[in-house]
């Protein structure tokens, strides 16, 4: 009976509205009208179902449950999507879109998601299918009978082309989805790339789903899926944001963004399992690494026993209430090195990320010690010598990567000025109050030059119309810094400013043109956006523009 009783809650769910709509579908679309039973019991619905002409799908409506009654159900008013989770199956379906996910199997629509005057409507063949429900129509009667399989019922075999979604009455599910194809990445305008922050919580796993390893995974598909129908074919998601780990390590604890506990098990791989989910979808997957944060703040009681704060405080600096490994010290560097190779070694990692945490850009950075200590160089200048520490940081950890795995990608994401040409000549046109140079201390021309990395992605998060430091003219100056070289050039870009008050941020054309500029310098081959979830929440309407830019 409990099995029954869940199979009619969802039926309810396929055949009510949403709660928080109004409108109806007009009576035209129904008549004559059509019976649904599920295992001998008549399913009424206020909004009846109607029949696709030219494709012959029953759509009905579908309408939200809440958690208690077993299932989860979210429309996406920006994206266009329909979402389901029921316990380790993740339904999603988007207007106009002729595929559906599945977990991780994509699946052929014969007819989309649509939405009627308010109303949500959903395919009911491939909704009830893949419920675990048996689908059956009687033309004569214009019945359609859903079966559970706890009903000894022999019904006849449903004719294709009345409701779709299949060639006979077999019962499709999840796991019979091996075998679809995904739908290829279209790779034609280069990278397109995403960040996905870990920290706070920010872009994923949610905190409502601590130690939950069905939700978090269910979250990550969903988000692979969003991002995948935005055009994206690349995700750079944080592995390491505070000298912790979202993956088994020997070296250092797990993330406590996945449990709210630093170093508690969350009883599987994340890393593991998103590198698989990324690759099923034919998208790239950059490990993304914070190398010389410690922690966020300086609290230290919560932290678990293996970090480094506990393990070697002597290699800790405490910068405005922040804590730091110090990069002036050979075996910090050094351990660093080593804990981002063991997920080269250990994982299907298509490439190794860093942002731009070296030394702080601004604050006191008290490392007088560390400066007479290790600088067996004697070089003259502090400055000077934090810049060959990062030098020395970039040249062995590439090293190391090669070493271990040729093939995987080495990119560094520098904040988006190199120098002033105030203070430099041959630095861009710009005023920056910050460059990566003098305040980060990470001279990237040198990485380009010597070629110590494979792509370089500056974080150039100021519009076209930004006086102190214009796009294009910092596009312009990096393209001309990798020309020659074979380290590729991909542009970051900040949507997140969409609708804020600076300059140029005030309609989402700006992300549009910025993309249009990158296509006048072919060193640029693609672009990363910062981040997931200012993406999904499709800030003045970017989603759409980006959905005609790329299928131009």
């Amino acid at each position: 009976m409990k099995v029954r009783k869940w199979f009619l809650l969802l039926l309810m769910f396929v055949l009510c509205s949403i709660s928080a709509m109004g409108g109806s579908v007009q009576a035209a679309q129904t008549s004559p009208g059509i019976s649904i039973f599920l295992d001998g019991q008549q399913i009424k619905s206020d909004v009846a179902p109607y029949i696709i002409p030219k494709v012959n799908v029953t759509m009905v409506p579908l309408r939200v449950i809440s958690e208690s009654l077993g299932a989860e159900v979210y429309w996406d008013q920006n994206l266009q999507t329909a979402t389901i989770l029921k316990e380790n199956t993740v339904l999603s379906m988007v207007i106009n879109q002729k595929y559906a996910f599945v977990n991780d199997s994509s699946i052929p629509l014969d007819a989309s998601v649509e939405n009627k005057q308010g109303r949500v409507m959903v395919p009911l063949r491939f909704v009830s299918e893949q419920l675990g429900l048996q689908v059956n129509w009687e033309q004569t009667t214009r019945t359609i009978t859903l079966l559970t399989g706890s009903v000894a019922v022999t019904p006849p075999t449903p004719p294709q082309d009345i409701i779709g979604g299949g060639t006979n009455g077999s019962v499709t599910t999840p796991n019979d989805n091996s075998n679809v194809p995904i739908p290829p990445v279209n790779t034609a305008n280069g990278l397109r790339g995403v960040w996905v922050s870990t920290v706070y919580n920010l872009d994923w796993p949610s905190t409502g789903s601590y130690g939950n390893q069905a939700k978090q995974q269910q979250e990550y598909i969903q988000l692979l899926n969003e991002l995948q129908t935005m055009g994206m074919n690349a995700v750079f998601v944080q592995v390491r944001p505070s000298a912790d780990a979202l993956y088994p390590s020997s070296l250092v604890p797990w993330s406590k963004y996945l449990t709210g506990t630093q170093g508690k098990d969350p009883g599987y791989d994340p890393l593991a399992f998103m590198i698989e989910e990324t690759h099923k979808r034919g998208m790239q997957f950059h490990a993304w690494f914070n190398p010389f944060r410690a922690n966020v703040d300086a609290k230290t009681d919560q932290l678990a026993a293996n970090h480094v704060v506990k393990k070697h405080p002597e290699w800790i600096v405490n910068s405005s209430n922040k804590l730091y490994i110090n990069p002036g010290i050979p075996q910090a560097r050094q351990a660093i090195i080593s804990e981002i190779t063991e997920v080269v070694q250990r994982y299907d990692v298509d490439g190794v990320h860093l942002d731009d945490y070296f030394y702080p850009s601004n604050g006191i950075f008290n490392d007088e010690t560390t400066f007479k200590t290790y600088n067996s160089k004697n070089i003259p200048t502090k400055a000077d010598w934090r810049r060959d520490n990062i030098n020395l940081f970039v040249q062995q950890l590439n090293q190391s990567i090669k070493n271990s795995k040729p093939h995987v990608q080495f990119g560094i994401s520098p904040f988006g000025v190199w120098r002033n040409i105030a203070v430099d000549k041959s630095g861009s046109d710009t005023k920056a109050g910050v460059t990566a140079y003098d305040n980060m201390y990470a001279d990237v021309r040198t990485w380009i030059k010597q070629g110590w990395m494979d792509y370089v992605t500056p974080q150039i998060y100021w519009s076209l119309s930004f006086a102190p430091a214009q796009y294009d003219k910092l596009v312009t100056w990096w393209s001309s810094e990798v020309r020659g070289t074979n380290v590729k050039l991909y542009i970051g870009h900040s949507p997140y400013k969409l609708g804020t008050t600076e300059a140029g941020w005030q309609n989402s054309q700006e992300i549009i043109n910025q993309l249009d500029y990158n296509a006048q310098h072919p060193e640029v081959q693609g672009s990363v956006f910062f981040s997931a979830k200012d993406l999904r929440k499709n800030p003045l309407g970017l989603l759409q523009a980006l959905s005609s830019y790329y299928n131009r």
